[in-house]
C-alpha cells in the first residue's frame, strides 16, 4: 500500500480527545517514568475519559501482566481496568496461537506476562527443550533472567522450532538508568542458532491488529514518545499520531524523522488531547506556525519571528519534512532549535 509522504504536522480544529475516539496509549516516557505519573497525564486523562475518549494503555513491555500494569496506573491515580492494558505478550501470544495446535506446549524464555497470554490463548508454557515444545517465545524477563535460560531456547530453535519474540527493543529504562531489553536477548538466541524470530510488539502490525481486537477502536490516536516503536507502529497500521515530548524524543531527532517516524501531531504533553492543534501552512519560502516561521536555506533551517516554542518546533517539522521529502533532513538545526530552548 502506497502512503503519501508526510511533510508538515497537521492541524485538527477539535480537542484531540472529540476527534479519536480511542487513545492507544505508550506508558513509559508519557503517562509515567520511573514509576512516577508524568506531569499532567493524571489530570488529562481523567478529563479525556470523562469527555467520552475510551483510553487503552499499549506496552511492548511482556514481563508484567494486564493486572500488575493496571494496579499500578490505578496507584497512580488512573483508574484501569486489566481489559484496558494491551502488552506485546498478549499479541505473539496470538500469534503464536493461529500457528500451532490448540493445548500446545509453548517454551517460554521470559516473565509471567508472557505464561499469562499464553494460558489465555489454550497453550500450555513450558521450561525446558526437552518438555516437547512446538514453539519457543521470547519475552523481557526481568534483571535476574539466567543464562540458562537463553542455552535452552538455543536447544530449540536449532532442532528447528518456530521462534517468536515479543519485541525486539534492545533497551529498557530503570530507575538506575538505561537497561539491555528484550531485543538484547533476542540477539544473543540469533548469535547462537542463525534463526530469525518472528516479532509481535511496536512498530509491527500484530501488536497494532491486537489493540484494536481489544478494544474495537473505530478511530483510535496513538500516543506515544518515541519514534521507532510508537509513531511507526501508528504508520504501519495506517492510524493518526501524537508524538509528546515528554520521553526520549528531542527536538532534534524529530526534526531528521524519515517518514514513517513522523507524527501527525506533536505536543509538550498528555494535555494536548484536550485541545486542537495549529495549523502549520505553506508562506513564502517556508512554513508558518503561530508566529513563527521556518525555512530550509543553505546547509540549515533558519526559524524567524517569536511565539510559543512547540509552534516554532510544529513549523521547523514542516521545513525539514518538506526538504528531506522521503529522506531524512540533515541540514543543521541547533540554532534554531536553541531559540525554542529545545
Amino acid at each position: 500500500m502506497s502512503r503519501s509522504v508526510r511533510t508538515r504536522p497537521e492541524g485538527s480544529g477539535q480537542a484531540l480527545a472529540e476527534a479519536y475516539d480511542t487513545a492507544l496509549l505508550d506508558l513509559d516516557g508519557v503517562v509515567y517514568a520511573g514509576g512516577n505519573a508524568i506531569a499532567y497525564a493524571v489530570e488529562s486523562l481523567a478529563t479525556a475519559r470523562r469527555g467520552g475518549m475510551q483510553l487503552a494503555y499499549v506496552t511492548n513491555n511482556a514481563l508484567r501482566t494486564p493486572d500488575t500494569v493496571a494496579a499500578h496506573l490505578t496507584e497512580l491515580g488512573i483508574p484501569t481496568g486489566a481489559d484496558e492494558v494491551i502488552t506485546s505478550a498478549q499479541a505473539v501470544a496470538r500469534l503464536i496461537s493461529e500457528q500451532v495446535p490448540a493445548g500446545a506446549r509453548i517454551l517460554v524464555v521470559g516473565g509471567e506476562g508472557l505464561r499469562v497470554a499464553l494460558r489465555e490463548r489454550g497453550l500450555e508454557p513450558v521450561e525446558s527443550a526437552d518438555d516437547d515444545p512446538v514453539a519457543v517465545v521470547q519475552g523481557y524477563g526481568g534483571p535476574d533472567l539466567t543464562w540458562g535460560r537463553f542455552a535452552e531456547a538455543s536447544y530449540a530453535v536449532a532442532r528447528g522450532l518456530p521462534w517468536f519474540a515479543s519485541n525486539t527493543d534492545l533497551t529498557i529504562p530503570s530507575g538506575r538508568g538505561i537497561a539491555p531489553g528484550n531485543g538484547a536477548a533476542v540477539e544473543v538466541v540469533r548469535i547462537a542458532t542463525g534463526a530469525e524470530p518472528q516479532v509481535a510488539g511496536k512498530p509491527l502490525p500484530p501488536m497494532h491488529r491486537e489493540t484494536i481486537l481489544r478494544t474495537g477502536a473505530e478511530r483510535p490516536l496513538v500516543v506515544g514518545d518515541r519514534l521507532d516503536t510508537d509513531i511507526e507502529g501508528a504508520y504501519n497500521g495506517g492510524v493518526d499520531s501524537l508524538l509528546v515530548l515528554t520521553g526520549v524524543t528531542d527536538g532534534a531527532r524529530l526534526l531528521a524523522a524519515p517518514p514513517q517516524h513522523r507524527p501527525t501531531y506533536v505536543d509538550a504533553d498528555l494535555r494536548g488531547l484536550l485541545t486542537g492543534q495549529p495549523e502549520v501552512v505553506a508562506a513564502g519560502a517556508g512554513f508558518r506556525c503561530g508566529g513563527w516561521t521556518a525555512t530550509a536555506g543553505g546547509d540549515r533551517l533558519e526559524l524567524d519571528g517569536d511565539g510559543g516554542a512547540l509552534d516554532g518546533l510544529r513549523a521547523l517539522c514542516a521545513a525539514a519534512w518538506s526538504a528531506a521529502g522521503d529522506g531524512v533532513c540533515a541540514l543543521d538545526a541547533d540554532k534554531a532549535l536553541a531559540r525554542l530552548g529545545l
